[in-house]
């Protein structure tokens, strides 16, 4: 199986992360184990938890972290279950967790898995390919309101209400099964005027529609506090994103976490007992350099944000 992977600003992730020998370390998003990999080589009597909802990533990641085995764990499941996950390995806190959001190099590769609109393959863009529920149902099954919603709102598509219209009105004739259907439908859809601009038509609709079918931003937003939860004082949480939906989930989540009071301002003092729970590393988002963009042109959107774990104790006079 072709399972090329470049890991993405991986020095940064490295240095931000901030590894201790001893430490225990999640990769909630563990693909091609670029990441990890490199993450395990820092570490002598500490752990590396790998999770991944891809059964595909999960069997890549063990051969590439076979050398390294007694100090890894690899476990089939979504990050947003991070406290199933490490509560049903005994682990109570950790010191350091890494999410790569978005779909891998080799989901996009992966002719199959119908996430690419230039590879025609079944409508499926399932992450975690026991799930019943795929890309097939959201096209043929959401009405024309839902569709235009996650198509405006996931895939920030200007013309999400006439491809919407479009699906709606094709699938009347015959189910919509592959991609290259969905694609003809798009282009019916979108003026040729407008589909002269550069980027495939396609684009934006398959990325909302992915969105939807693994509740990605919903899992998100969950999963950060979760996680934070977990992380021993001076444990860090860091976090890469490839789009502005997800970079802004993430800044909004460390920013709450960063609030130290979330009283109503007229209030004369501060009541709502509210602890700062992290500081934030990143106040501006590390983006790749040149280079790595020339190395890897798929690197070009990503987002790197840090949030580091305080000891809340100390806050707020001790209480």
């Amino acid at each position: 199986m072709n399972f090329e992977h470049v890991s993405v600003l991986l020095d940064e992730v490295l240095e931000g992360l901030n590894i201790k020998d001893n430490g225990i370390y999640v990769d909630g998003t563990l693909g091609g184990a670029g990441h990890s990999s490199e993450i395990v080589k820092r570490l002598t009597t500490g752990k590396l938890i790998g999770i991944d909802q891809d059964l595909n990533a999960l069997n890549k990641a063990g051969e590439v972290l076979k050398e390294y085995k007694d100090k890894v764990i690899l476990v089939h499941n979504n990050y947003e279950n991070i406290d199933e996950v490490l509560n049903g390995l005994g682990v109570e806190k950790v010191d350091g967790i890494l999410l790569d959001l978005g779909v891998s190099s080799h989901q996009l590769d992966e002719e199959s898995r119908g996430f690419s609109h230039n590879k025609d393959a079944s409508l499926d863009m399932r992450m975690d390919e026991t799930s019943s529920f795929s890309a097939w149902d959201v096209v043929n099954k959401y009405s024309e309101k839902e569709l235009e919603r996650i198509i405006w709102d996931y895939g920030e598509e200007r013309w999400a209400r006439r491809i919407a219209k479009f699906i709606v009105e094709d699938r009347k004739i015959d189910p919509i099964d592959t991609t290259f259907q969905l694609v003809s439908v798009i282009k019916k859809a979108i003026p040729k005027e407008v589909r002269k601009d550069g980027h495939h038509p396609a684009k934006k609709t398959f990325q909302a529609i992915r969105i939807e079918v693994n509740r990605e931003l919903d899992v998100l937003i969950e999963s950060i506090p979760k996680m934070v939860n977990f992380l021993n004082p001076g444990g860090r949480l860091a976090i890469i994103t490839f789009h502005s939906l997800e970079d802004r989930i993430v800044k909004e989540g460390f920013r709450e976490l960063y609030k130290d009071c979330i009283c109503p301002p007229h209030l004369p003092k501060c009541i709502c007992n509210k602890t700062r729970e992290v500081e934030i590393i990143t106040r501006k988002p590390i983006i790749p350099s040149k280079g790595e963009i020339d190395r890897n042109p798929r690197s070009r959107s990503a987002k790197l944000r840090i949030a580091e774990k305080l000891n809340v104790l100390n806050n707020k006079g001790g209480e």
